[in-house]
């Protein structure tokens, strides 16, 4: 009897050493459960300012699926006319999502506790909220339809708390943003669209969740436009989807390096036929990507293999609705919680430049070596805040008002533009920022040196305010 026990010991020992070997060799599982957002019908063209026919899709519903499972789909939002786009909490228990709970309603924050389906509404407000996500320290973030004179008619970023306090607007530009994620080292990043004077004008931008530090993470090549909210890889790659409107006419899955965003685009899809609006990266290096195989049909849901660049098996497909996203219900690595420099008790931002005639990769000079540009002019929404002359090197160091938008062009000594005027630039109560020069390469670091201009008080922006009574602010 001891012998027998012995042997079986040995047995299942053995045994599940051999799976613990198998297992270490094996690429990570998939996910478990599936969260979808479905769409019925044929798609519009993405609407990037107003968000109609984008974001706001009627008769939008959210899914969840067991892959692997026949049968299994399950809809979630019944009670609403329209949802989509949901964000997993970081333990996996909990989704935020947009809904709009009756036609003709504005559609707003909710959240979903997925072990029990049930819900309560995170933001209450008059206008159209979309595009949730969880922040660490118990905190949202979403894009808000805003209207006023700073902004005109855009969808601004907000911030709040689980519970809908604390709300603040974290956007100051007449600039929609869209599609917002949260990156794993805490920051946001959006499709940015102007409303003016360039209508139309996209990229895709990249903050802190305060509102700071806002800057362009990749630029869109001309003629294209993002159609998804971007995901990261653990390989430090980020995937979404572009529409190329102008060659091609496919959609196709796009990847940028984390480090180097605009270098590194490779298109993983171009060879396949048929278009692509959506890649979620799985654990096993493998991407989840919603396809149709021509115009007309519905989006489903396939495995993609980036390395070889091919499809695989069709995981879910339903003739009446298309897959526009899929996220995974599980729990998941936290971003970083940034720190936040904003204090609402100062009322400006300061920014700094090293030398406006910095463009692209070196400096831009005249025929006789003389700097092409002297002096800057600060442009607000409907007019001008001032001229100001920069230093001898070219730079200038400014204090503007805090949370109103402003756009830079450079000038000559006679007056005259020199090249093209900059994106929107907004500063944040106490924000601090610099760059190199005027459209230089943004991957550029600046120059071990003191520009002149920081020796001095900064230029007070608008110009005709000779004072501000608050504290006191310096660059360090």
């Amino acid at each position: 009897m001891i012998i027998l026990t012995r042997t079986i010991s040995k047995i299942l020992t053995a045994g599940l050493a051999l799976f613990m070997l198998m297992s270490c060799g094996r690429n990570e599982p998939g996910p478990s459960l599936l969260i979808l957002t479905e769409a019925p019908g044929a798609l519009g063209t993405p609407d990037y300012l107003s968000g109609v026919s984008w974001r706001y899709m009627s008769g939008a519903r959210i899914s969840k699926l067991v892959p692997g499972k026949p049968g299994s789909l399950k809809v979630l939002t019944e009670d609403f006319h329209s949802a989509a786009f949901p964000h997993i909490s970081y333990d996996g228990r909990s989704m935020l999502f947009a809904a709009m709970e009756n036609e003709g309603e504005p559609w707003q924050i909710w959240e979903m506790n997925l072990r029990n389906g049930k819900y309560r509404k995170v933001v209450s407000s008059s206008d159209d909220c979309t595009d949730p996500s969880y922040l660490p320290g118990g905190r949202i973030v979403f894009s808000r339809r805003t209207l006023n004179d700073t902004v005109v008619n855009a969808h601004c970023v907000y911030m709040c708390n689980l519970d809908g306090s604390s709300l603040r607007q974290t956007t100051f530009s007449p600039v929609s943003y869209f599609a917002n994620c949260v990156l794993k080292d805490g920051r946001v990043l959006s499709i940015a669209t102007e409303i003016q004077p360039d209508m139309g004008k996209t990229m895709m931008a990249v903050m802190r969740p305060d509102g700071t530090k806002g800057d362009m993470l990749y630029r869109i090549p001309e003629g294209n436009n993002v159609i998804s909210r971007a995901c990261e890889t653990k390989e430090g790659k980020i995937v979404f989807a572009e529409a190329d409107n102008v060659g091609t006419g496919k959609n196709d899955i796009i990847s940028i390096s984390y480090n180097r965003p605009l270098h590194t685009r490779i298109n993983l899809t171009s060879d396949l036929d048929g278009d692509f609006i959506f890649a979620l990266p799985l654990l096993t290096g493998e991407l989840l990507v919603s396809y149709r195989t021509g115009f007309g049909e519905p989006y489903g849901l396939f495995e993609f293999d980036p390395g070889q660049r091919s499809l695989g098996r069709q995981v879910y497909y339903d003739p009446e609705y298309n897959v526009i996203e899929v996220i995974a219900a599980e729990e998941y690595q936290r971003p970083k919680n940034l720190p936040s420099e904003v204090d609402l008790g100062v009322k400006t931002g300061l920014i700094m430049c090293q030398n406006i005639n910095f463009r692209g990769l070196q400096p831009s000079l005249t025929s006789n070596g003389g700097l092409k540009a002297s002096r800057i002019e600060v442009l607000g929404v409907d007019s001008t805040y001032g001229v100001v002359d920069v230093e001898e090197d070219g730079s200038f160091y400014l204090k503007v008002l805090a949370d109103k938008p402003f756009r830079i062009r450079t000038l000559d000594n006679n007056g005259n533009v020199v090249g093209e005027t900059c994106s929107w630039i907004w500063l944040r109560p106490n924000e601090r920022r610099g760059c190199v020069g005027c459209h230089e390469d943004p991957e550029l670091v600046p120059e071990n040196r003191i520009p002149l201009a920081v020796r001095k008080d900064p230029a007070i922006i608008p110009v005709h305010i000779t004072s501000i009574d608050e504290k006191s602010v310096e660059l360090e």
